[in-house]
């Protein structure tokens, strides 16, 4: 799969040449993402510029305990927060739990977060809005929401960016996509996982031969 985005084509799309995803508000329920976790920028601004800085006590920090080992993540409710909002539903739904990386694209991109190992769609909530904006750059190590063509069709897909791939960013004729964490422990499962062998499954292209198991998503202390 080529790492730029073409007119037509569908890329990282959170339902692979199919429209008929399933949307069921009874998957997971309703947590509130508080006044209490909005901070500063600058956590964000860390994450685009690639530095790998203490986490801010105040933000929401998820754990992704993978097949490959565990990602420990920090979400930025500041910057996107109907992003995070969604992101916690799916995670404190128990949504994720042995689920795959479906999509796995060495120095560019891994993605999951909406497949089972036998490559069945999950039915998710409706999709949430587009959060993307200048200045949240889709850095080496950033957390994303995977979409469709479609600017606001976000669900439960995500992706970690292997490297800084500015072709992903918001800019005057893309909208980008949305940068709602980063990775601040286990950048070496990340790369662990990109280093597995990928072949074509069906339609989908980019799939690891052997299955790289999301086994489970939880929130924790930072």
């Amino acid at each position: 799969m080529r790492k730029h985005l073409e007119p037509g084509s569908v890329f990282l799309v959170a339902l692979l040449a199919c429209g008929s995803q399933a949307h069921a508000a009874g998957t997971a329920h309703s947590s509130s993402v508080t006044a209490s976790m909005a901070v500063p920028q600058t956590a964000a601004r860390d994450a685009a510029a690639g530095k790998i800085s203490a986490p801010s006590a105040e933000n929401p920090v998820v754990v992704l305990e993978t097949s490959k080992g565990a990602i420990k993540i920090e979400l930025f409710p500041h910057d996107a927060p109907k992003t995070v909002e969604n992101f916690l539903r799916y995670v404190d739904a128990g949504f994720y739990a042995d689920t795959i990386f479906h999509r796995v694209i060495r120095g560019f991109v891994v993605q999951g977060g909406g497949f089972t190992p036998e490559l069945d769609l999950k039915p998710t909530l409706p999709p949430v809005e587009i959060e993307s904006r200048k200045g949240l750059e889709n850095k080496r190590g950033s957390v994303s929401m995977a979409r469709s063509l479609d600017r606001d069709s976000a669900t439960s897909q995500f992706f970690i960016n292997l490297s800084d791939n500015e072709q992903l960013n918001r800019g005057a004729r893309s909208f980008g996509y949305t940068v709602f964490g980063r990775v601040i422990e286990g950048m070496e499962v990340v790369d662990r996982i990109a280093g597995v062998q990928t072949s074509r499954r069906g339609e989908m292209d980019d799939v690891p031969i052997l299955p790289v198991l999301l086994e489970s998503a939880r929130r924790t202390e930072p």
